[in-house]
């Protein structure tokens, strides 16, 4: 299968001109043994390359090239299949936008184009060429240090719960995890992650549940929550619960029980976010949305959870505004690499803000994850890189400290 990559990167500043020609001169004897056509285009600090050929050629190749030490921030661009190639020579070609005209650049690359069909600018690569040239993605383009220029270190402000309250006979606990501004070294938002008694995950709580019983559980277990949470001592810390979306559609008093609990365990509901998932499929959306006005109507604070991992994303935003939308861990699974989901989250980004949403990106387990996010104007985080769930209380945080040498 023809497969086509395209990447940008940065090029490290002890890399000479007479090093890049080396590099270029080697890259065109493999890119020939394997039948891979290169593009390189090249502005004096970032590469961006295109290449073709057999997928098991082309893959390798690609992942040799982001192992590179010589360049860093490699952010993959397109990765598509073909039936034909665009180039048809075979190995590396360079270039070098700093001794000739953008236009002159463009032209030179139709020129070479060998495919069945006469290049055109229709073509999503040849796109990606223009914007490069022209520097039209530049605003998109954000220059993140390496993972180690950053260390996380513990505040070791754990919050314990009661022996009372983590040793309840409920069916079912509660995990507890920090919603952060890592700058601000402020925590936004404690979340109450639901977990069966030995600590499973919620999948396993609701296994063999469905229908009536499924929803009625759901409302149940926020009793638990709001008890460990009331133990917690939370003061004015913001609390998230989550909740199913069809529970306040098929529990007629679900809304009033909330509250009952909320009240019932000295907290307001000023302090309290519902989450929604997106994932479970809102098959009544004109009676949820007349729950969630009844939510906002006492005071209660709206968020879509998992925002992005499903298919009612972009309806419940316009359907009913929430306070607050969290990323979805596999949008923000290596952002700092995939222009595909720096594009998404930039086009999030841009929405929520004209809405007045708060953003927030949730399963942060990496720092260059973390930097690049917050390059693109997210500032509220949750995720492993700054504290894990714990069951038996308040997590302590580990807040980013530049290091020394960075």
């Amino acid at each position: 299968m023809l497969t086509t990559i395209i990447y940008r990167s940065h090029l490290c500043d002890e890399v000479s001109y007479a090093m890049l020609e080396e590099m270029v001169a080697a890259a065109t004897l493999k890119n020939g043994k394997a039948n891979v056509t290169g593009i390189l285009l090249f502005n004096g600090t970032h590469f961006f390359q295109l290449l073709e050929g057999p997928e098991e050629s082309v893959v390798p190749i690609y992942d040799a090239i982001c192992a590179d030490p010589r360049h860093y921030n490699v952010v993959e661009l397109l990765r598509d299949y073909g039936p034909s190639r665009r180039f048809g020579k075979v190995g590396m070609e360079l270039f070098d936008l700093r001794d000739q005209h953008r236009d002159e650049v463009l032209q030179t690359v139709l020129d070479k184009g060998t495919s069945k069909y006469q290049l055109a600018y229709e073509d999503r690569a040849l796109q990606f060429f223009q914007t490069f040239v022209e520097e039209g993605e530049k605003e998109n383009y954000f220059e993140i240090p390496t993972g180690d220029a950053w260390e996380f270190i513990s505040d070791g402000n754990a919050v314990a719960l009661p022996i009372t309250a983590s040793a309840s006979d409920a069916d079912c606990r509660f995990a507890f995890q920090p919603l952060i501004d890592p700058f601000a070294r402020k925590v936004v938002a404690i979340e109450a992650l639901l977990r069966t008694p030995s600590g499973d995950s919620p999948q396993a709580w609701f296994e063999g549940l469905s229908g009536d019983a499924l929803y009625a559980a759901d409302l149940q277990s926020k009793k638990v929550a709001f008890a460990q949470a009331g133990a917690l001592n939370l003061g004015a810390l913001t609390l998230s619960v989550n909740l199913l979306p069809m529970t306040l559609v098929e529990i007629p008093d679900a809304v009033d029980f909330i509250l009952q609990e909320i009240a019932a365990n000295g907290l307001v509901p000023e302090q309290v976010i519902v989450e929604f998932t997106e994932r479970e499929v809102i098959s009544r959306l004109d009676e949820f949305t007349r729950a969630v006005k009844m939510l906002k109507g006492a005071g209660i604070r709206v968020a879509i959870d998992h925002f992005g991992a499903g298919f009612a994303g972009l309806l419940l935003l316009a359907q009913f505004q929430p306070d607050r939308i969290k990323i979805n861990r596999d949008m923000i699974k290596d952002v700092h690499k995939s222009g595909s989901r720096q594009a998404i989250i930039h086009a999030i980004i841009k929405c929520c803000t004209s809405l007045e949403i708060q953003i927030a990106a949730v399963g942060v387990e990496k720092a260059q994850e973390w930097m690049w996010l917050e390059s693109a104007g997210i500032s509220q985080f949750q995720g492993y890189l700054f504290a894990r769930p714990s069951l038996t209380g308040i997590p302590a945080v580990s807040w980013p400290e530049m290091r020394d040498n960075a």
